[in-house]
């Protein structure tokens, strides 16, 4: 089967993004509409019901690079969370999230958001207590990160 290019693939993400395809508890779409090459995206996920999260809106930074979807793009909460996959910068360690641990060409944005949103909602998460609405996590450049990490 013939791989599809990361340009391709992006731009049916956005696409995707932009419709709102799914079930609304999750949105993304590009940072900068002037990004041709689609490295920054915003993200946003409302918190599950019935869980410390309910009720609050979390804002989200990713950066999709060059190797994206051959290797997952670096993904950074705004707003502050505690999460046991979120460090104390607020970047997301996706080997902490076992349904997508194991990164596959076919996640996708949504696919990422998603599983964060059933990671908030599980058992041993939907009871955490979380940091006071409305702080954040200090800014941080994704793209000199995700050049780091090689992403």
């Amino acid at each position: 089967m013939a791989k599809v290019p990361r340009s391709f693939r992006l731009l049916s993400e956005l696409e995707h993004g932009e419709k709102g395809i799914g079930d609304g508890s999750c949105s993304y779409g590009l940072k900068d509409s002037d990004d041709i090459a689609m490295y920054e995206w915003n993200g946003t996920i409302l918190g599950p019901p019935h869980s410390a999260y309910e009720n609050r809106i979390f804002s989200l930074s990713i950066f999709c690079g060059d190797n994206y979807p051959d290797l997952p793009p670096l993904v950074k909460f705004e707003s502050k969370i505690t999460l046991p996959c979120v460090d104390q910068q607020g970047f997301v360690n996706f080997a902490r999230i076992p349904s997508i641990a194991q990164w596959k060409r076919d996640f996708t944005l949504e696919t990422v958001l998603v599983e964060l949103r059933r990671d908030m909602a599980s058992p041993s998460n939907r009871k955490t207590p979380q940091p006071p609405e409305g702080t954040d996590f200090p800014p941080a450049d994704l793209e000199i990160i995700a050049k780091q990490r090689r992403l």
